[in-house]
């Protein structure tokens, strides 16, 4: 690691200042006006609505979450960018009152890749992305076995979805999993030199306790995330106790996903063993709840209000029909024609 890069671990003043916070975004004005952001975990458009329908108002596109329910697969760099771009785009288009931060993993290569990726992203609608400095192929940042790249190739990245990003309201945040690699210093040392490359917000990733995650607020500068993860590495607390240690940015990326494993193998096993939900139904949404969920009523309005006959356009005439008719105006015109010749001769 580089001097530059080790001295600038203690240039934060725990208050999440610095040179990325000023730049205004969707994101950071409601970390301004809130104090901090507490963020579910979405993974396809059906759990975007019901996160919008619940009041929330920006969620966490999990990578993990995308990887399991698109795939069947576990996050081990499986998921390609691409495919979490269009995940957004549906994402997006089901809950548009709502912002979305997507999971970008490692922007898909090099700075290249990445500039790809963002461009894909915001195309997408989302409000932002997360983009970490693991090795190929990463893991999810709670697993064993992960490694990093050079903290300066990383912060090469993120400059380059800085220039990417120019004036559009996309917020990046810069993760860094050195914390299980190389330790708690190089990890805060690598957040604040993502900072000063541009991100808006820095994320260390997966610390072991509280003390840990005071430590980072301490020492960080820049808008910080903290992950909140069931079963994880991390101590869980609401979003008032990590707000008061320092953090701005909280996210639940996984309790969307487990709770629906959870709930699909509880029921399945019961059908399996009863052949029938009768006994079961107090485990599922009725018909009218489903239906309320995914907005029936603004379709069925959208539908009534274009299905009133005196607004709809009579169809076409086949063209078959339309040619016989000329035909026939044809025919009579020089019918016409020729008995007023006639007549005229007279």
């Amino acid at each position: 690691m580089s001097t530059e890069m080790s001295t600038g671990a203690g240039n934060g003043d725990g208050n999440g200042n610095g040179a990325a916070a000023r730049r205004p975004t969707r994101v950071s004005r409601i970390i301004e006006s809130e104090g901090a952001l507490l963020m579910p975990g979405v993974y396809d458009a059906l759990s975007a609505a019901i996160v919008q329908k619940t009041g929330f108002s920006a969620g966490f596109i999990s990578g993990y979450a995308v990887s399991g329910s698109l795939l069947g697969n576990p996050d081990v760099g499986l998921l390609t960018p691409p495919e979490m771009a269009e995940t957004a785009r549906r994402i997006c288009a089901s809950a548009p009152h709502t912002l979305f931060i997507a999971d970008a993993d490692t922007g898909g290569g090099s700075a290249l890749n990445v500039k790809r990726t963002v461009q894909d992203l915001i195309a997408a609608g989302a409000a932002g992305c997360f983009l970490e400095d693991q090795a190929w192929p990463k893991k999810c940042g709670h697993m064993h076995g992960k490694q990093v790249i050079p903290a300066e190739e990383h912060a090469v990245k993120i400059a380059a979805a800085r220039e990417t990003v120019g004036d559009r309201d996309f917020f990046i945040v810069a993760r860094t999993d050195a914390r299980s690699v190389t330790g708690l210093d190089d990890a805060i040392a690598r957040a604040n030199l993502y900072i000063d490359a541009g991100a808006d917000a820095c994320f260390v990733e997966a610390p072991r306790n509280d003390e840990e995650l005071m430590e980072i607020c301490r020492r960080t500068k820049g808008y910080r995330v903290c992950n909140m993860l069931e079963g994880g590495k991390t101590p869980l607390h609401t979003r008032q106790e990590l707000m008061e240690m320092g953090f701005h940015l909280i996210k639940s990326p996984l309790t969307t996903v487990y709770a629906a494993a959870r709930a699909l193998v509880d029921v399945l096993a019961a059908l399996k063993k009863a052949e029938t939900t009768r006994d079961e139904l107090h485990r599922l949404t009725t018909f009218a709840e489903f239906n309320n969920i995914v907005g029936i009523d603004s379709w069925l309005d959208v539908e009534d209000r274009f299905s009133v006959a005196s607004s709809v356009p009579k169809p076409l005439p086949a063209p078959e029909i339309t040619e016989k008719k000329e035909k026939i105006k044809a025919a009579a015109a020089v019918n016409g024609a020729a008995t007023n010749g006639a007549t005229n001769g007279h």
